[in-house]
């Protein structure tokens, strides 16, 4: 089997979209599996490994996705204004809308959790309110990566 450009930049796409889907749903199930326990250390330790997360992994693939894809929109020719592209777009910035305040809330959860550990004090109620917000700007998020994996698999012409 050749292995060709077209073929190398494909796989990294599909790897980088995996990677970008996969580290959003674990960071999220982990990060939210702590708001059960009182323990802010653990609190602590989920905020601080999602930050972490998100920095190794879901950034460089949410950079790699758009490169990667109009590497391949301009060689196999799609046309840029097909519906399911146009649509992939449109979700994809969406998507991004959510996560950039998700990051910022991510790293002010961890400050706060990592103060309490440090003082002993509770948690500020700024936490508990930015963990909600944090959990529901994870859902367009989440909805429009599915529905963007159906896009690039089904490639529908219109509705």
């Amino acid at each position: 089997m050749i292995v060709t450009l077209y073929l190398l930049i494909k796989t990294l796409h599909i790897l980088s979209s995996a990677i970008l889907f996969g580290t959003g749903v674990g960071i999220a199930f982990f990060m939210f599996r702590s708001l059960f326990t009182d323990n802010v250390q653990e609190k602590f330790y989920a905020a601080r490994n999602t930050v972490l997360a998100d920095t190794i992994f879901t950034f460089p693939a949410v950079v790699i996705q758009p490169l990667s894809g109009i590497a391949l929109i301009h060689m196999v020719g799609y046309d840029w204004t097909d519906f399911w592209l146009m649509a992939t777009y449109v979700i994809y910035i969406i998507a991004g809308l959510c996560w950039l305040p998700v990051v910022w809330i991510q790293i002010q959860l961890k400050e706060m959790a990592r103060q309490a550990v440090e003082t002993g004090e509770p948690l500020p109620e700024r936490y508990h309110r930015l963990f909600k917000i944090w959990f529901l700007l994870g859902w367009p998020a989440f909805i429009g990566l599915v529905i963007v994996f159906y896009l690039m698999v089904a490639k529908p012409v219109g509705l």
